[in-house]
Parts: C-alpha cells; sequence; structure tokens
C-alpha cells in the first residue's frame, strides 16, 4: 500500500490542472484531477483524499458551493478534509466568505507553485 498522501485537483482550466498536476506529482504526491464540483462529489463517493485543491469559479457547481457539500457530508472523516481554494477572483469574496463556506486556505492565480507547494504540504 502506498504512503503517498493523495490530492484532489478540482480545476476546470486543462493548462492549471496539468501544472498543477506535475508539479506535485514531482514533490510525490498522487494526483486525481476534476473538472468541476460535481465531479468533486463524485470522485469523494469513491476514495479518500488527504486535501482538495478547489477552484472557485467552475462549470455545474463552483468551488463554494462544492466546499459547503463537503462539509455536510454525512461521513465525518470526509467532510473535514482540508480544502484550499485557488482563483483568480478572490476579490469577489472576503476571508469571512471563504471561512463560512469552510474553506483551510487560498492561493490566489496566478499561482504561485512554491507556495502551492508548501500550503499542500502544511496540509498533509
Amino acid at each position: 500500500m502506498s504512503d503517498r498522501k493523495k490530492v484532489l485537483v478540482a480545476e476546470d482550466s486543462s493548462v492549471i490542472q496539468n501544472l498543477t498536476k506535475r508539479i506535485l506529482q514531482f514533490q510525490n504526491y498522487e494526483i486525481t484531477s476534476v473538472r468541476d464540483g460535481q465531479q468533486v462529489i463524485d470522485a469523494l463517493q469513491k476514495e479518500n483524499y488527504d486535501v482538495i485543491l478547489m477552484d472557485i469559479n467552475m462549470p455545474k457547481m463552483n468551488g463554494m458551493e462544492c466546499s459547503r457539500a463537503i462539509r455536510s457530508l454525512d461521513d465525518k472523516e470526509k467532510s473535514r478534509i482540508p480544502i484550499i481554494a485557488i482563483s483568480g477572483n478572490a476579490m469577489n469574496y472576503s476571508e469571512e466568505d471563504f471561512k463560512n463556506a469552510g474553506i483551510n486556505e487560498f492561493i490566489q492565480k496566478p499561482i504561485d507553485f512554491d507556495q502551492l507547494v508548501e500550503t499542500v504540504q502544511r496540509y498533509t
């Protein structure tokens, strides 16, 4: 059994998704990528993750809605997974908005990949 930490990357931009995936794989994380909030919920039903990187602006279910849905899951372990929000539109939300949605931390786009790695390491 692998002792690699598992990261769920929720990002609708294939460029950002692929860069994030490669950088975190280089750090020895096991990565699963999805493109929208509904796929996050579906993935959580099948698998356990150590941390979720959550884009805020995604189709079907945005990152704020998805984070609230995760926090309301009946599975207490899954409902407490650390969520790191990623967005280029952070100005649309306050720190209180992120906190109320159950988001643990926020990273602004364009992504500083050193900050991303450090943040993921802190939560795993």
